[in-house]
Order: structure tokens, then C-alpha cells, then sequence
């Protein structure tokens, strides 16, 4: 059926508009007035954007189904304590799909692309504050529940989640109504590589505090209280991924080496994309393991799981980020065309 249609053609790097271009990719670029339909065609050849989008389509299913499988529970919403456990899982399902649709419509328009991944970094900071939610019920170790960390940490893992956003929403043009060019379409004066060096830090900081009484229990601590149990082994794994997740964000290896011979299969972002959805697998084992085998000791010692510090921090979560994703979506909604390419 796909050979009786005729596929959007594909650019090199010289073709398209600045703001398009990737680091290190050369060809493979969808035509950057590209329409719906030839986004949603685009998913079926190879371009330099394919396999980003699949390899976090495919695994929202599974998430999804993760998803379902608790929500269906017909206990589970008379069950506080399993509250966190849902808030994670929905923000396991929705930062691969949120991504997927980001790069799948981010050549319709500069501005889409923009605002494509604005929703982009509100899905992933939505995923931190779903990963610190559950480490607060499930992961402390116990010698630190009830302690002064344990009880501040949702609040300011929530401050963590709105930082993260605004300065990932920073790094793509400045701060709308003041930084933003005529165009509005453009980098704002700072370089890329600075802009990049923000969007790391925007996502490193909510990451590093949310894991603190992980990397404590795991690495850290020793004697009476530190919940050495089975589960240990599936922190280190899902640890080693996210580091090296970051590191293929952050180092645009292996097609820095070789510009031009990674642009459709196995240049970075495909390997981040796959390692942080493997990543969370694991964190969802150790997770769900550190929930049933710890339940008896922290629903009688913990600070009790109420809508406030799980499903009600995840709305209000949601409905800020939304807030600073249409501040700074504004100004693109209403600007010009200005690439001087045609629509298709």
C-alpha cells in the first residue's frame, strides 16, 4: 500500500533552515514546511528523525499497559498507598509519547518546532517530578523517613520540576516578550552550545536532587536502617542507564567523530532515546519490587501517602507546566513565516 504512495522527500543540511539543523547530521531532513499528512507519512521512510520517533512510540504501549494493568485494579483508587505508584506510571507514559509526537511534527514551521518541543521538556520535567513522587513513598531509605528531607522533599522537587521546565523553554529562544527577536523563530543572541549546556543543566539538577535518597541508600549508606534488599541490583542498573543516557545527550557521540555516517541509524539521540526507555524500565522494576516488599514497614512508619503529596502535586504540576508552555508559545503562535520557503 506504502509503494502506491508517494513519500515527502528528504533534504541534506544545506537545505534547510538554520534552526532545523542537528549536530553533526547531514542529511535525511524533512522539508521544514512539512504538512500533517507528510509528518505522519515521514514515520514510514527513512529520515534522520525515524527511528526517534519509534523508539519512543513502540515502548509508550508497553508503559501504557503498565498503566492499565494498576489502574484497572478495582482497589487501587480506595489505596492511597498505591497513588504514587500511578502517578509514575502516567508519567511514564507520557513523556515517549510526548516525544514522539514532538519530533514526528517539528518540521511544520520553525514555530512548531518549537512549540513541539516545549511540550517536549514539560513531558520529561513531568517524568522527574512522577520519579520523585514515587522515590518519596517507596525508595527512602528507612533511616531517613520522617527526617527533615523526607518531609520538605515533594515541595521542592515540585519548584525542581517548574525550574526545569522554564529554563529547558529558555534555552530554545530566551524569555518570551523580552528576548525574543522580531521573528520570533530564532536563537536567541546566546550560542548553541551554550543553549545546550542550560537545556543539561535543566534536566541534571531536578534529576541529581530527586535521586538523593537513592544514591545515599546505594552507595552511601551502611549499617541498621539503609534498606539493603533485592532491589539494589535493579537501582544499579537503571543508575548506569541514566548516566549514560545523559552522557549521549550531552556529547552527540558517535556522530560528532563522523559527521554524515550516523544520520539515519545510530547517531546519539536514537541511543539516548533507547537507553532512557530501558533505563526506566528498570527504575519501574525496582520500583514496584520496593513497593510490595516494603509496604508493611512504611504504611505503618511513613509519613501517610495522601492526594496532596501524589495525585494533587502531579496536577498541579501538570497544569503549571501547561501555564509556562503557552507563555512562551504566544509569541510563535502569532509570528510571521519568515524561512522564505513555501508550505507544501
Amino acid at each position: 500500500m506504502l509503494c502506491l504512495i508517494k513519500l515527502p522527500r528528504v533534504f541534506s543540511i544545506n537545505q534547510v533552515p538554520k534552526v532545523f539543523h542537528e549536530d553533526s547530521i547531514i542529511s535525511g531532513y524533512r522539508h521544514p514546511r512539512s504538512s500533517a499528512i507528510d509528518c505522519i507519512l515521514s514515520l514510514f521512510q527513512m529520515t534522520n528523525e525515524t527511528l526517534n520517533i519509534w523508539t519512543h512510540f513502540l515502548p509508550t504501549w508497553y508503559f501504557l499497559w503498565k498503566l492499565v494493568t494498576v489502574v484497572l485494579m478495582q482497589w487501587v483508587w480506595q489505596d492511597p498507598f498505591t497513588w504514587p505508584l500511578v502517578v509514575f506510571l502516567l508519567s511514564c507514559c507520557i513523556y515517549p509519547l510526548v516525544s514522539s509526537c514532538a519530533h514526528t511534527f517539528s518540521t511544520m514551521s520553525a514555530q512548531a518546532r518549537h512549540i513541539c518541543f516545549f511540550f517536549d521538556y514539560g513531558a520529561l520535567s513531568f517524568y522527574s517530578l512522577g520519579s520523585a513522587i514515587v522515590y518519596y513513598a517507596y525508595i527512602f531509605p528507612d533511616k531517613w523517613v520522617n527526617g527533615v528531607l523526607h518531609q520538605c522533599y515533594i515541595p521542592i522537587a515540585l519548584l525542581n520540576t517548574i525550574f526545569c521546565t522554564i529554563l529547558a523553554c529558555y534555552t530554545r529562544l530566551g524569555f518570551p516578550f523580552l528576548h525574543y527577536n522580531n521573528d520570533a523563530v530564532k536563537r536567541m543572541p546566546a550560542s548553541p552550545k551554550f543553549s545546550k549546556l542550560l537545556r543539561v543543566i535543566a534536566f541534571a539538577f531536578p534529576y541529581a536532587f530527586d535521586n538523593i535518597p537513592l544514591f545515599y541508600r546505594v552507595f552511601l549508606c551502611e549499617g541498621e536502617g539503609c534498606t539493603d534488599n533485592e532491589t539494589i541490583i535493579l537501582h544499579y542498573q537503571h543508575i548506569a542507564l541514566a548516566f549514560l543516557t545523559s552522557f549521549l545527550f550531552a556529547s552527540h557521540l558517535p556522530e560528532r567523530l563522523a559527521p554524515g555516517s550516523f544520520d539515519y541509524i545510530g547517531h546519539s539521540h536514537q541511543l539516548f532515546h533507547v537507553c532512557a526507555i530501558v533505563g526506566t524500565h528498570f527504575q519501574m522494576q525496582a520500583i514496584e519490587q520496593d513497593m510490595v516488599t516494603r509496604r508493611s514497614w512504611l504504611s505503618a512508619n511513613s509519613i501517610p501517602i495522601t492526594f496532596a503529596n501524589s495525585l494533587g502535586t502531579a496536577l498541579l504540576c501538570v497544569v503549571v507546566n501547561l501555564i509556562i508552555i503557552l507563555l512562551f508559545s504566544l509569541p510563535l503562535l502569532s509570528a510571521p513565516n519568515t524561512d522564505g520557503l513555501p508550505a507544501k
